[in-house]
């Protein structure tokens, strides 16, 4: 599939990785010293929902639109405020995308790193990112930059791989650039986002990870009706690699949640598993 992202801006797939994403800077922000975000596949950094291709799909108002209009209890609230906060007020007007919303979670030590290829995208992106002396921005491919950028000097951090799914083999390039940037820097944070499209192919992307000496790996989705090879995206998923030690408690409160706010049809769910390592009790 072809996942180009100011089509889809603000979609169910959005709210579910940024909100996992905020979760975890939030969880790397409780020590004082800085850390590191690392973004490979950065695209526009922030996304006009009234603009031409969010307004041709109108997939935000069944995701962001949907999230700010519910009520929640406060342990769910809590756990979407650093999220909903980094939004704004302006969330269903102008979406921002993981390099914006890094950049507003970060604190003054912090620092983030964004790829991005395509050439209209990054400059794009350079304006809508603004001046920051704690940001890096690149104008190359985030799978080779990836291995000139790990471990990053401050020792902690998160890497995010979100590629548009542009390339058949990109579950298998995907694998190999996490096991390359793991083997540099096995105590990194690494989130690969993926579309669940494909269910063979996404069994034999886990079932590899499994096999490689990787410790600690938890698997997140979230469906908004019934799984479907045809037609448009209705379930999405992230490997979590060395994930905070509250993520998986956190996903087990959340994700149920967001199953039923965000619920199209039938088939509605979410799936917290331990890939690796051991669950919580």
């Amino acid at each position: 599939m072809n996942y180009r992202h100011a089509f889809h801006a603000g979609n169910f797939a959005d709210v579910f990785k940024h909100l996992l994403l905020a979760l975890m800077l939030d969880y790397l922000k409780r020590k004082e010293g800085g850390f590191r975000y690392i973004d490979t596949h950065a695209g526009l950094g922030l996304y006009d929902l009234s603009g031409d291709e969010a307004s041709r799909t109108g997939e935000w108002v069944d995701g962001i639109g949907r999230l700010v209009k519910e009520s929640f209890a406060p342990e769910i609230a809590a756990l979407l405020a650093p999220y909903l906060q980094a939004l704004g007020p302006q969330a269903t007007e102008l979406y921002a995308g993981s390099p914006v919303l890094a950049q507003r979670l970060l604190r003054k030590q912090d620092r983030l790193t964004c790829c991005e290829l395509h050439e209209e995208d990054f400059h794009t992106l350079e304006r809508r990112m603004g001046r920051d002396n704690r940001l890096i921005l690149r104008h190359e491919n985030g799978y080779r930059a990836l291995k000139g950028l790990v471990p990053p000097t401050e020792r902690r951090g998160l890497v995010l791989i979100d590629p548009p799914f542009e390339e058949r083999d990109e579950f298998q390039t995907m694998e190999e650039a996490l096991a390359m940037a793991w083997r540099k820097w096995p105590t990194g944070i690494y989130a690969l986002w993926y579309p669940v499209k494909d269910l063979r192919a996404i069994g034999q992307f886990v079932a590899r990870l499994k096999e490689r000496a990787i410790p600690r790996i938890l698997r997140l989705e979230l469906a908004v009706e019934a799984v479907r090879s045809e037609g448009g995206l209705c379930a999405t998923g992230l490997i979590i690699v060395n994930p905070p030690y509250t993520l998986e408690e956190q996903a087990r409160r959340l994700l149920p949640v967001l199953a039923k706010v965000l619920a199209r049809g039938p088939g509605a769910s979410a799936l917290v598993e331990v890939v690796q390592g051991e669950a919580l009790a």
